[in-house]
Protein backbone atom coordinates (compact mmCIF):
# COMPACT_ATOMS: atom_id res chain seq x y z
CA UNK A 1 0.00 0.00 0.00
CA UNK A 2 0.98 3.84 -0.68
CA UNK A 3 2.94 4.72 2.68
CA UNK A 4 2.51 8.20 3.79
CA UNK A 5 5.75 9.31 5.33
CA UNK A 6 7.09 12.13 4.13
CA UNK A 7 11.23 12.52 2.75
CA UNK A 8 11.20 8.92 2.78
CA UNK A 9 13.76 7.15 0.55
CA UNK A 10 12.40 5.99 -2.61
CA UNK A 11 11.75 2.09 -2.78
CA UNK A 12 10.48 -0.31 -5.09
CA UNK A 13 6.87 -0.87 -5.05
CA UNK A 14 6.25 2.57 -3.49
CA UNK A 15 4.56 5.69 -4.97
CA UNK A 16 6.97 8.42 -4.37
CA UNK A 17 6.15 11.28 -2.25
CA UNK A 18 4.80 13.79 -4.49
CA UNK A 19 2.73 10.67 -6.44
CA UNK A 20 1.32 9.91 -3.32
CA UNK A 21 -0.71 13.02 -2.84
CA UNK A 22 -2.56 11.89 -6.05
CA UNK A 23 -3.62 8.58 -4.24
CA UNK A 24 -7.00 7.41 -4.42
CA UNK A 25 -7.63 4.94 -1.20
CA UNK A 26 -10.97 3.88 -2.64
CA UNK A 27 -9.43 3.20 -6.59
CA UNK A 28 -8.81 -0.58 -7.39
CA UNK A 29 -7.59 0.18 -10.31
CA UNK A 30 -5.60 4.21 -10.49
CA UNK A 31 -4.25 5.73 -13.58
CA UNK A 32 -2.83 9.13 -12.88
CA UNK A 33 -1.39 11.76 -14.65
CA UNK A 34 -0.07 8.75 -17.22
CA UNK A 35 2.45 10.35 -19.81
CA UNK A 36 4.46 7.84 -22.32
CA UNK A 37 5.18 9.90 -25.04
CA UNK A 38 7.08 7.50 -27.94
CA UNK A 39 7.39 10.20 -29.85
CA UNK A 40 5.49 11.38 -33.51
CA UNK A 41 2.86 12.10 -31.48
CA UNK A 42 2.17 8.19 -30.24
CA UNK A 43 1.78 7.66 -26.66
CA UNK A 44 -0.50 8.30 -23.68
CA UNK A 45 -0.88 11.96 -22.38
CA UNK A 46 -1.14 13.08 -18.91
CA UNK A 47 -4.09 10.30 -18.32
CA UNK A 48 -6.46 10.49 -15.01
CA UNK A 49 -8.78 8.26 -14.07
CA UNK A 50 -9.89 5.31 -11.51
CA UNK A 51 -12.27 2.10 -11.41
CA UNK A 52 -13.98 1.59 -7.92
CA UNK A 53 -14.44 -1.73 -6.57
CA UNK A 54 -17.43 -3.64 -8.14
CA UNK A 55 -17.50 -1.11 -11.05
CA UNK A 56 -17.30 -2.03 -14.79
CA UNK A 57 -15.45 0.84 -16.59
CA UNK A 58 -15.61 1.25 -20.27
CA UNK A 59 -12.03 2.47 -21.62
CA UNK A 60 -13.57 3.55 -25.30
CA UNK A 61 -11.60 4.59 -28.58
CA UNK A 62 -10.61 3.35 -31.95
CA UNK A 63 -7.26 1.00 -32.52
CA UNK A 64 -4.31 3.06 -32.07
CA UNK A 65 -5.82 5.10 -29.72
CA UNK A 66 -3.95 4.79 -26.50
CA UNK A 67 -6.10 2.08 -24.93
CA UNK A 68 -3.36 -1.10 -24.99
CA UNK A 69 -0.75 1.16 -24.00
CA UNK A 70 -2.55 2.23 -20.63
CA UNK A 71 -3.37 -1.10 -19.75
CA UNK A 72 0.37 -2.28 -20.72
CA UNK A 73 1.15 0.07 -18.11
CA UNK A 74 -1.43 -0.47 -15.26
CA UNK A 75 -0.40 -4.44 -15.73
CA UNK A 76 3.31 -3.26 -14.97
CA UNK A 77 4.81 -3.74 -18.24
CA UNK A 78 6.05 -0.59 -19.33
CA UNK A 79 7.45 1.93 -17.22
CA UNK A 80 5.79 5.54 -17.43
CA UNK A 81 7.58 8.52 -18.73
CA UNK A 82 5.31 10.21 -15.97
CA UNK A 83 2.58 9.78 -13.22
CA UNK A 84 1.57 6.30 -11.95
CA UNK A 85 -0.72 3.46 -12.67
CA UNK A 86 -1.40 0.90 -9.51
CA UNK A 87 -3.50 -2.05 -9.03
CA UNK A 88 -4.64 -3.18 -5.03
CA UNK A 89 -2.71 0.02 -4.13
CA UNK A 90 0.29 -1.13 -5.52
CA UNK A 91 2.69 0.57 -7.82
CA UNK A 92 2.32 -1.39 -11.02
CA UNK A 93 6.27 -1.13 -12.72
CA UNK A 94 7.37 -2.60 -9.76
CA UNK A 95 4.88 -5.14 -8.76
CA UNK A 96 3.80 -6.70 -12.12
CA UNK A 97 4.30 -10.14 -10.85
CA UNK A 98 1.75 -9.31 -7.81
CA UNK A 99 -0.50 -7.60 -10.35
CA UNK A 100 -0.34 -10.84 -12.61
CA UNK A 101 -1.00 -13.40 -9.63
CA UNK A 102 -3.93 -11.44 -8.69
CA UNK A 103 -5.94 -9.88 -11.44
CA UNK A 104 -7.65 -11.60 -14.68
CA UNK A 105 -5.77 -10.30 -17.53
CA UNK A 106 -6.91 -10.84 -21.36
CA UNK A 107 -4.46 -9.15 -23.38
CA UNK A 108 -5.53 -7.75 -26.57
CA UNK A 109 -3.28 -9.61 -28.84
CA UNK A 110 -3.15 -13.22 -27.06
CA UNK A 111 -0.11 -15.12 -28.08
CA UNK A 112 -0.48 -18.92 -27.10
CA UNK A 113 2.68 -21.10 -27.08
CA UNK A 114 2.13 -22.94 -30.73
CA UNK A 115 4.14 -25.82 -29.34
CA UNK A 116 1.48 -26.75 -26.64
CA UNK A 117 -1.97 -27.71 -26.43
CA UNK A 118 -4.36 -25.69 -25.27
CA UNK A 119 -4.67 -28.35 -22.24
CA UNK A 120 -1.22 -27.74 -21.46
CA UNK A 121 -1.20 -24.44 -21.73
CA UNK A 122 -4.31 -24.21 -19.37
CA UNK A 123 -1.91 -26.68 -17.17
CA UNK A 124 0.99 -23.71 -17.11
CA UNK A 125 -1.18 -20.88 -16.37
CA UNK A 126 -2.66 -22.82 -13.27
CA UNK A 127 0.98 -23.37 -11.79
CA UNK A 128 1.52 -19.60 -12.11
CA UNK A 129 -1.89 -18.72 -10.58
CA UNK A 130 -1.45 -21.55 -8.14
CA UNK A 131 -4.94 -23.01 -8.91
CA UNK A 132 -6.15 -26.43 -7.56
CA UNK A 133 -10.37 -25.83 -7.77
CA UNK A 134 -11.36 -26.97 -11.79
CA UNK A 135 -14.73 -26.09 -11.05
CA UNK A 136 -14.94 -22.67 -12.70
CA UNK A 137 -12.08 -23.71 -15.67
CA UNK A 138 -14.66 -26.66 -16.50
CA UNK A 139 -17.54 -24.33 -16.40
CA UNK A 140 -15.76 -22.06 -18.71
CA UNK A 141 -14.37 -24.50 -21.04
CA UNK A 142 -18.57 -25.86 -21.27
CA UNK A 143 -20.26 -21.76 -21.46
CA UNK A 144 -17.30 -20.53 -24.32
CA UNK A 145 -17.44 -24.26 -25.86
CA UNK A 146 -13.21 -24.44 -26.03
CA UNK A 147 -11.54 -27.05 -27.48
CA UNK A 148 -8.91 -27.45 -25.12
CA UNK A 149 -7.35 -30.76 -27.05
CA UNK A 150 -6.84 -28.73 -30.25
CA UNK A 151 -2.79 -27.77 -30.65
CA UNK A 152 -2.45 -23.98 -30.16
CA UNK A 153 -0.94 -23.48 -33.65
CA UNK A 154 -4.35 -25.21 -35.12
CA UNK A 155 -6.62 -22.87 -33.30
CA UNK A 156 -8.76 -20.26 -35.04
CA UNK A 157 -8.31 -16.40 -34.23
CA UNK A 158 -11.67 -16.63 -32.43
CA UNK A 159 -10.85 -20.05 -30.38
CA UNK A 160 -7.49 -18.58 -29.59
CA UNK A 161 -9.18 -15.29 -28.23
CA UNK A 162 -11.96 -17.75 -26.23
CA UNK A 163 -8.74 -19.60 -24.41
CA UNK A 164 -7.50 -16.29 -23.03
CA UNK A 165 -10.60 -15.34 -21.68
CA UNK A 166 -11.21 -18.92 -20.24
CA UNK A 167 -7.64 -18.40 -18.44
CA UNK A 168 -7.91 -14.98 -17.73
CA UNK A 169 -11.19 -16.09 -15.62
CA UNK A 170 -10.41 -19.46 -14.42
CA UNK A 171 -9.19 -18.18 -10.93
CA UNK A 172 -12.06 -16.54 -10.23
CA UNK A 173 -10.27 -13.36 -9.58
CA UNK A 174 -11.85 -9.83 -7.91
CA UNK A 175 -10.39 -7.58 -10.68
CA UNK A 176 -10.37 -8.07 -14.01
CA UNK A 177 -8.79 -5.66 -16.85
CA UNK A 178 -9.77 -6.50 -20.29
CA UNK A 179 -8.40 -5.55 -23.51
CA UNK A 180 -10.72 -5.83 -26.29
CA UNK A 181 -12.44 -8.43 -25.15
CA UNK A 182 -14.76 -9.97 -27.83
CA UNK A 183 -12.22 -9.48 -30.96
CA UNK A 184 -12.59 -12.33 -33.40
CA UNK A 185 -15.42 -13.66 -31.71
CA UNK A 186 -18.67 -14.45 -33.70
CA UNK A 187 -21.93 -12.05 -32.53
CA UNK A 188 -23.38 -15.05 -31.13
CA UNK A 189 -20.17 -15.97 -28.26
CA UNK A 190 -19.98 -11.91 -28.43
CA UNK A 191 -23.30 -11.89 -26.60
CA UNK A 192 -22.20 -15.11 -24.60
CA UNK A 193 -19.58 -12.94 -23.34
CA UNK A 194 -21.33 -9.99 -22.39
CA UNK A 195 -23.93 -11.86 -20.32
CA UNK A 196 -21.04 -13.24 -18.84
CA UNK A 197 -19.45 -9.97 -17.63
CA UNK A 198 -22.68 -9.34 -16.07
CA UNK A 199 -22.87 -12.10 -13.90
CA UNK A 200 -19.65 -11.25 -13.11
CA UNK A 201 -20.69 -7.76 -12.38
CA UNK A 202 -23.45 -9.06 -10.18
CA UNK A 203 -20.58 -10.65 -7.71
CA UNK A 204 -19.21 -7.99 -7.51
CA UNK A 205 -16.48 -7.84 -9.27
CA UNK A 206 -13.88 -4.76 -10.44
CA UNK A 207 -13.77 -4.55 -14.32
CA UNK A 208 -11.68 -2.28 -16.79
CA UNK A 209 -12.86 -3.25 -20.14
CA UNK A 210 -11.18 -1.61 -23.15
CA UNK A 211 -13.11 -2.08 -26.32
CA UNK A 212 -14.20 -0.06 -29.56
CA UNK A 213 -17.39 -1.82 -30.08
CA UNK A 214 -19.79 0.03 -28.84
CA UNK A 215 -22.67 -2.66 -28.03
CA UNK A 216 -20.68 -4.36 -25.15
CA UNK A 217 -19.68 -0.88 -23.47
CA UNK A 218 -23.13 -0.23 -23.18
CA UNK A 219 -24.30 -3.12 -22.12
CA UNK A 220 -21.89 -3.36 -19.08
CA UNK A 221 -20.49 -0.51 -17.96
CA UNK A 222 -21.61 1.53 -15.11
CA UNK A 223 -18.67 4.94 -16.35
CA UNK A 224 -16.78 5.06 -19.49
CA UNK A 225 -13.84 7.05 -20.41
CA UNK A 226 -13.33 8.03 -24.19
CA UNK A 227 -9.59 8.25 -25.53
CA UNK A 228 -8.55 10.10 -28.37
CA UNK A 229 -4.99 10.20 -29.84
CA UNK A 230 -3.55 9.14 -26.22
CA UNK A 231 -5.44 11.65 -24.36
CA UNK A 232 -8.92 11.20 -22.36
CA UNK A 233 -11.29 13.55 -23.78
CA UNK A 234 -14.54 12.44 -22.13
CA UNK A 235 -15.32 10.60 -18.91
CA UNK A 236 -18.87 9.89 -17.51
CA UNK A 237 -21.94 7.77 -16.00
CA UNK A 238 -22.89 5.64 -18.47
CA UNK A 239 -26.73 6.59 -17.06
CA UNK A 240 -25.97 10.10 -18.28
CA UNK A 241 -25.69 9.61 -21.59
CA UNK A 242 -28.84 7.28 -21.67
CA UNK A 243 -30.69 9.62 -19.21
CA UNK A 244 -29.69 13.09 -20.31
CA UNK A 245 -32.22 15.37 -20.28
CA UNK A 246 -31.01 17.56 -23.15
CA UNK A 247 -32.62 16.32 -26.17
CA UNK A 248 -32.05 16.90 -30.17
CA UNK A 249 -35.11 17.21 -32.00
CA UNK A 250 -35.45 17.47 -35.63
CA UNK A 251 -38.58 19.90 -37.33
CA UNK A 252 -39.43 20.11 -40.59
CA UNK A 253 -41.68 22.96 -41.75
CA UNK A 254 -44.09 23.02 -44.70
CA UNK A 255 -42.84 26.22 -45.90
CA UNK A 256 -39.12 28.17 -45.77
CA UNK A 257 -40.97 30.50 -44.62
CA UNK A 258 -41.96 29.09 -41.39
CA UNK A 259 -38.35 28.13 -41.15
CA UNK A 260 -37.16 31.25 -41.01
CA UNK A 261 -39.66 33.30 -38.68
CA UNK A 262 -39.52 30.26 -36.12
CA UNK A 263 -35.68 30.70 -35.85
CA UNK A 264 -35.76 34.38 -36.11
CA UNK A 265 -38.31 34.53 -33.20
CA UNK A 266 -37.62 31.53 -30.89
CA UNK A 267 -34.03 30.30 -31.42
CA UNK A 268 -32.34 31.25 -27.98
CA UNK A 269 -30.53 29.82 -25.23
CA UNK A 270 -33.59 27.45 -24.06
CA UNK A 271 -34.08 26.66 -27.94
CA UNK A 272 -30.64 26.25 -29.58
CA UNK A 273 -30.08 24.98 -32.93
CA UNK A 274 -27.80 22.62 -33.34
CA UNK A 275 -28.11 22.83 -37.30
CA UNK A 276 -30.39 23.73 -40.59
CA UNK A 277 -30.86 22.83 -44.30
CA UNK A 278 -33.06 25.41 -45.78
CA UNK A 279 -33.86 23.77 -48.65
CA UNK A 280 -35.63 20.77 -47.15
CA UNK A 281 -37.05 22.87 -44.36
CA UNK A 282 -35.31 21.15 -41.85
CA UNK A 283 -34.23 22.28 -38.56
CA UNK A 284 -32.55 20.46 -35.83
CA UNK A 285 -32.51 21.84 -32.50
CA UNK A 286 -31.73 21.03 -28.99
CA UNK A 287 -33.54 21.64 -25.69
CA UNK A 288 -33.88 20.51 -22.15
CA UNK A 289 -36.82 18.42 -20.89
CA UNK A 290 -37.42 21.58 -18.43
CA UNK A 291 -38.20 23.46 -21.45
CA UNK A 292 -40.17 21.42 -23.82
CA UNK A 293 -43.70 23.11 -23.09
CA UNK A 294 -42.45 26.16 -24.12
CA UNK A 295 -41.01 24.74 -27.43
CA UNK A 296 -44.39 22.87 -27.92
CA UNK A 297 -46.18 26.05 -27.66
CA UNK A 298 -44.35 28.16 -29.82
CA UNK A 299 -44.16 25.45 -32.62
CA UNK A 300 -47.95 25.91 -32.27
CA UNK A 301 -47.95 29.13 -34.32
CA UNK A 302 -46.39 27.27 -37.66
CA UNK A 303 -46.91 23.78 -39.98
CA UNK A 304 -44.90 21.09 -39.48
CA UNK A 305 -44.58 17.93 -41.51
CA UNK A 306 -42.16 16.38 -38.83
CA UNK A 307 -41.13 16.55 -35.01
CA UNK A 308 -38.83 13.97 -34.29
CA UNK A 309 -37.07 12.94 -31.66
CA UNK A 310 -33.18 12.28 -32.08
CA UNK A 311 -32.07 9.78 -29.38
CA UNK A 312 -27.82 10.09 -28.84
CA UNK A 313 -26.91 6.83 -28.64
CA UNK A 314 -23.26 5.86 -27.06
CA UNK A 315 -22.00 5.77 -31.01
CA UNK A 316 -23.09 9.53 -31.62
CA UNK A 317 -21.75 10.94 -28.44
CA UNK A 318 -18.28 9.16 -29.36
CA UNK A 319 -18.26 9.88 -33.15
CA UNK A 320 -18.97 13.55 -31.96
CA UNK A 321 -15.50 13.64 -31.17
CA UNK A 322 -14.57 13.14 -34.29
CA UNK A 323 -15.70 16.15 -35.95
CA UNK A 324 -13.60 18.51 -36.58
CA UNK A 325 -13.80 22.25 -35.14
CA UNK A 326 -16.43 21.19 -32.11
CA UNK A 327 -16.83 22.66 -29.42
CA UNK A 328 -17.20 20.10 -26.34
CA UNK A 329 -19.61 20.25 -23.36
CA UNK A 330 -19.44 16.75 -22.36
CA UNK A 331 -22.76 14.87 -20.89
CA UNK A 332 -24.75 16.74 -18.56
CA UNK A 333 -25.12 15.61 -15.13
CA UNK A 334 -27.96 15.87 -13.21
Amino acid sequence: MFKKEKNRKTEKGLIKDNQAQSFNPNAIIQVSNLTHDFGLGMGVFNVSFSVKKGEVYGFLGPNGAGKSTTIRHIMGFYKPDSGFTSVNGMESFHNYYRILNDVGYLPGEPALPLSYTGKEFIQEMKLLKHLQNDEMLNYLLSYFQVDSNLPCKEMSMGMKRKMAIVVAFMSDPQVLILDEPTSGLDPLMQEKFISFVKDEKKKGKTILLSSHIFSEVDATCDRIGIIKDGKLVSEFKADDLKHNTLKTYLLVFKSQADLFSFEEGYLNDKIKKVKDDPLTNSLLISVDDSNINDLVKSLSRYQLIDFTEKKETLKDYFMSFYKENTVFSGVKND
